[in-house]
């Protein structure tokens, strides 16, 4: 039935890792409810369910040793809005997405709250298509890598906090945040921040729902970019630690 999708949709199964026995359930996930009847709001609902039981269970495994209180918490930071909204942007979803003209026009695309709920409608999409085995092994493709190699003790450190103590343990600067764009409607907007460290000549940029959330993103992009960097070009100090991404699904007030 892959046939029956547009070429777009046809490179975003390959995206996914899965191809789709019912094309349908793939064009109805990534449609908006301003393009007619038959849009992503109940794969929506059950994409959310399939995506909280398959993080809930690799966080389990990951973190066998951490109580119940510790992987809620690193599952909330999972499955927030701002995390859905970045995965999305990462496969695309702008460039599929089924609006009205209206919609469009108004940046509907872009929307984290669309691109966020269009994600799980996937999910949902993926396991009324295949089952949850397959459902859950996408979640795993999606979500692992923000996982993978870290510690709860990072989980627990905000990455504007992680960030400032690599650099003073290396005798650094702290790093300056400032606004470089906004978009949106007043009630809607989208921040996007600049992470500079005029020490190293180094800028990273990032987006969220709220200031805040825009700053903790572009200092997590800082922090895995200096963690990149040759050893022997960073100023010595302590161990790098390691900073995992984690963002709000709800807009904060900063």
């Amino acid at each position: 039935m892959s046939r029956l999708l547009s070429p777009a949709l046809q490179a975003l199964q390959q995206r996914l890792g899965h191809v789709f026995a019912d094309a349908g359930l793939l064009s109805r996930a990534v449609t908006h409810k301003s393009f007619g009847a038959d849009h992503y709001e109940r794969l929506e609902f059950l994409g959310d369910a399939v995506l909280s039981l398959g993080v809930s269970a690799l966080l389990y495994r990951r973190f066998d040793r951490s109580d119940e209180g510790d992987l809620t918490r690193v599952r909330a930071h999972l499955v927030r809005q701002d995390t859905l909204h970045q995965l999305a942007l990462q496969l695309g979803l702008p460039e599929v997405m089924r609006l009205s003209e209206g919609e469009a026009k108004g940046g509907g695309a872009q929307r984290a709250s669309i691109l966020a709920d269009a994600l799980e409608a996937i999910i949902g999409a993926v396991y009324l298509d295949a089952g949850f085995d397959a459902a859950r092994d996408l979640v795993l493709r999606l979500f692992e890598p923000l996982v993978a190699d870290s510690t709860m003790e990072v989980w627990r450190k905000d990455a504007k906090t992680g960030l400032q103590e690599w650099l003073q343990a290396r005798k650094m600067s702290v790093p300056t945040y400032r606004i470089e764009d906004t978009r949106g409607k007043a009630h809607e907007q989208t921040f996007v921040v600049a992470c500079d460290l005029p020490e190293l000549s180094l800028s990273m940029h990032a987006e969220g729902l709220a200031r805040r959330t825009a700053e903790q993103a572009a200092a997590e992009l800082m922090m895995a970019h200096l963690q990149s960097l040759p050893a022997k070009s960073l100023p010595k100090g302590k161990p790098t630690p390691t900073v995992v991404v984690k963002k709000s699904r709800k807009p904060q007030v900063g």
